[in-house]
């Protein structure tokens, strides 16, 4: 691939890191951000592999500010449980891809996830109580049954 041109000055771009930083509420994040850079101006040019950077930073950082679960440390509660991502994802919601995003900060795991998952790593005896709840199917489930009454005249 040929260097991309500076939209500002014409010059060429190269591949680079630089440091970025990120705002939320007040707090900070500063981490190497790859792109295109031009040394003549202070443009650059991202791809979308290089936006995740920024996007899983700006996550960290948000989970941070908001008191939620950092990725490592969904991973290492996960781990802790030993069940796989998608069991997780089955047993604690998010669905059977959740935690891959979680652990990756591709994605923030809501309040309630983080709780659960902060729950279990104090206790991991309530990962027995979602296994057994998740083996119940409707058929399985107590069912309220009515009986019809015949009253005496």
């Amino acid at each position: 691939m040929n260097n991309p041109v500076c939209p500002k000055t014409g010059a060429p771009m190269y591949r680079d890191t630089r440091p970025m930083t990120l705002t939320y509420k007040g707090e900070s994040i500063t981490f190497d951000m790859p792109g295109w850079y031009c040394d003549s101006s202070d443009e650059s040019i991202h791809t979308g592999q290089d936006m995740k950077v920024s996007d899983r930073m700006l996550n960290r950082l948000k989970a941070r500010v908001e008191g939620l679960l950092e990725p490592d440390e969904v991973r290492r509660i996960r781990k802790k449980l030993n069940i796989s991502q998608a069991e997780a994802g089955q047993m604690i919601g998010g669905g059977p891809r959740a935690f891959q995003k979680y652990e990756s900060g591709d994605l923030l795991p809501s309040r309630a996830i983080s709780s659960a998952l902060t729950l279990l790593d104090h206790d991991p005896k309530g990962l027995t109580v979602l296994k057994t709840r998740q083996g119940r199917t409707p058929s399985s489930s107590p069912q309220c049954v009515t009986t019809a009454r015949k009253w005496k005249k």
